[in-house]
């Protein structure tokens, strides 16, 4: 039931931007999609597209054949600058317009005419698989250890530890870089900056804390001391 209510806020966070010239179509789908929760954008023409990009949509429903700019060229123009999915809508159905699409940045083809059902489930396919990346970028799991980036804190097996703002800082850099050695005058000019008043002897108390804090819930290392050169996140 939880996983359930989720789901349902996400829904209600995400943005789909419909474009098409036909206003029917951009009213239906619209609809359609505002009765399944989600909140909508709309576009009639190449330009008004490039201006609801500006309200960053989580997803894209993008027809070819758009006045002023057709959705290739609007694709070509906004792929570096949007991450999210963009599915073209189109009549067309030749393996060359497809090669097209997908080289200028699109992720799927709709073909019209198409089922709403069919619609929906390919937008929902492209949002979780959204979600599951940004879940992987803000979360990283080793062993039984947890690392929430975004909350900044440690897990151990759902047991929540805390660590002071520069211990999290240290285990942040050294595990997005696992197996990298870093010397602690390398680490305290990255945590405590260039021009900080001190030395880099505080490194290795820091490391001392995070390494007792951890001791708590497990005996296994995630940070090892390379004698003479510094410490590096285990993989």
């Amino acid at each position: 039931m939880l996983s359930l209510f989720f789901k349902e806020v996400y829904r209600m966070c995400t943005k789909i931007l419909i474009a098409d010239d036909e206003m029917d179509i951009v009213s239906m789908l619209g609809s359609f999609f505002e009765s399944k929760g989600y909140l909508i954008l709309s576009a009639v023409s190449g330009i008004e597209v490039l201006k609801q990009v500006e309200q960053q949509p989580d997803i894209i429903l993008l027809d070819i054949n758009m006045p002023e700019l057709d959705g290739l060229e609007i694709c070509k123009r906004i792929r570096d600058y949007v991450s999210c999915p963009i599915l073209f809508l189109t009549a067309r159905i030749e393996d060359n317009d497809k090669i097209k699409g997908f080289a200028v940045g699109g992720d799927d083809y709709i073909v019209k005419p198409f089922s709403l059902m069919e619609l929906e489930a390919r937008v929902s396919a492209h949002l979780r698989r959204e979600a599951r990346h940004t879940f992987e970028a803000q979360i990283k799991f080793s062993g039984d250890l947890t690392i929430n980036y975004s909350e900044r804190c440690l897990f151990f097996v759902g047991k929540r530890l805390e660590l002071a703002k520069k211990e999290f800082d240290i285990v942040e850099l050294l595990s997005q870089n696992p197996g990298q050695i870093f010397d602690k005058e390398h680490i305290y000019e990255r945590i405590w900056g260039y021009d900080s008043e001190g030395d880099s002897s505080v490194v290795a108390e820091h490391i001392r804390r995070i390494r007792t804090k951890i001791a708590v819930y497990t005996d296994r290392t995630y940070i090892e001391t390379v004698w003479g050169c510094g410490y590096k996140w285990i993989k």
